[in-house]
């Protein structure tokens, strides 16, 4: 799965500098309904990384069945507040 065409999926545009609020919340809406119907862990990783970053990914324990998965999430978390550290200072 790729950014720009997760961003064309669920926002229909590439930049979301103009994506009205309520064509956001009806892309996260519609994004959150897909990544409860997706099996393939991949993908299921990549939808909720995709949410995680508009501040609207469900709990690890709902998202992710296995452990190993949740660990997954949690060093995406940690290595995305590294980076945004970085940017800060």
């Amino acid at each position: 799965m790729q950014l720009d065409d997760l961003l064309q999926r669920y926002f229909a545009t590439t930049d979301l500098s103009g994506v009205a609020p309520d064509t956001l919340s009806a892309g996260i809406e519609h994004c959150r309904v897909d990544l409860g119907l997706e099996e393939d862990r991949g993908k299921r990783f990549a939808l909720w990384s995709f949410l995680h970053m508009f501040g609207s990914a469900p709990d690890l324990d709902v998202a992710f069945e296995s452990e190993e998965d949740r660990e997954a999430a949690r060093n995406f978390m940690d290595l995305l507040a590294a980076s945004e550290g970085d940017e800060a200072g």
